[in-house]
């Protein structure tokens, strides 16, 4: 089965729900005419990264109740879409999150895990910490998703695989940092070498959306990319500008990748949760 992934490189505006409506739905547009199946956007690419003291105004709840969703809903009739929005749940608390929309229903919605607040982030002060990591059911197979800081930990990724994920669905709001001797930004090549050991260590497809543009001081980098389960890059870079990038995945290509390497068959998450409990005792007796 071969589909058509876009990564959405967009330009989010900060705090303007409206203008970042219209311009998903113009890419959408944009992907729908291009053949693409799967839509990517990036981390918090209807609110803009930095909303702060916004989030309660920014906030969005995820069901046609909401005028925002409803829109996006609609949209996805016919294109599967990832968008990611600041989340307000049933008890008005929210969180970094993402929905995967398809035929008109959310099927999944992730709540970022890990949130950085430390150098230049300050996420925990503004929201809530998710607290589950699950794989889901879609018409590409199954698949899991992550958000930005959450893939730079290993735990979420692995369990993920471990439920049943074939796809990764890694999107970001990673800004520009850390100059280095090569051609790339040091954080650059830190997120694009994770992917590319997810890809090959999960035997799994990758496919990473990063954020453009400026905000509060903050350059966002892009160079969305889609990683195959040999740990191959397909594409990758377009560095700083928008972009809708499409790229063919063949999901064939799992089969014969696992049949070559095994890493799945071989897993042994029994050791691990027995090695686990004795860690959590030991550090804890």
């Amino acid at each position: 089965m071969r589909i058509t992934i876009g990564l959405a490189q967009i330009y989010p505006k900060l705090g303007d729900i409206q203008h970042n409506l219209a311009a998903h739905l113009q890419t959408i547009a944009a992907a729908r005419e291009q053949g693409v199946d799967l839509l990517v956007f990036p981390e918090l690419s209807l609110a803009g990264y930095q909303v702060q003291d916004l989030v309660p105004e920014v906030s969005l709840r995820s069901d046609a109740s909401d005028a925002v969703f409803a829109e996006l809903l609609a949209a996805s009739a016919d294109i599967d879409l990832v968008v990611g929005f600041v989340h307000e749940d049933k008890r008005k608390r929210f969180y970094i999150a993402n929905a995967y929309l398809s035929a008109g229903a959310v099927l999944h919605i992730h709540h970022k895990l890990y949130l950085p607040t430390y150098a230049m982030f300050d996420e925990s002060r503004y929201f809530a910490q998710g607290n589950s990591v699950r794989a889901f059911d879609t018409r590409f197979g199954r698949l899991g998703m992550l958000i930005c800081e959450d893939f730079w930990h290993v735990s979420p990724a692995w369990l993920l695989w471990l439920d049943g994920a074939d796809m990764l669905i890694l999107n970001s709001s990673s800004p520009s940092r850390g100059l280095n001797e090569g051609d790339r930004l040091g954080g650059t090549r830190w997120v694009e070498l994770v992917n590319q050991a997810y890809g090959s260590m999960f035997t799994a497809y990758v496919l990473h959306c990063n954020r453009v543009g400026y905000e509060d001081g903050k350059n966002f980098w892009g160079g969305s990319s889609v990683v195959d389960p040999d740990g191959e890059f397909m594409t990758r870079g377009l560095y700083f500008d928008e972009a809708l990038i499409t790229q063919e995945i063949d999901l064939n290509q799992l089969h014969r990748t696992r049949a070559r390497l095994p890493l799945l068959r071989d897993e042994r998450p029994g050791l691990v949760r027995r090695e686990l409990g004795r860690i959590l005792s030991e550090n804890l007796g």
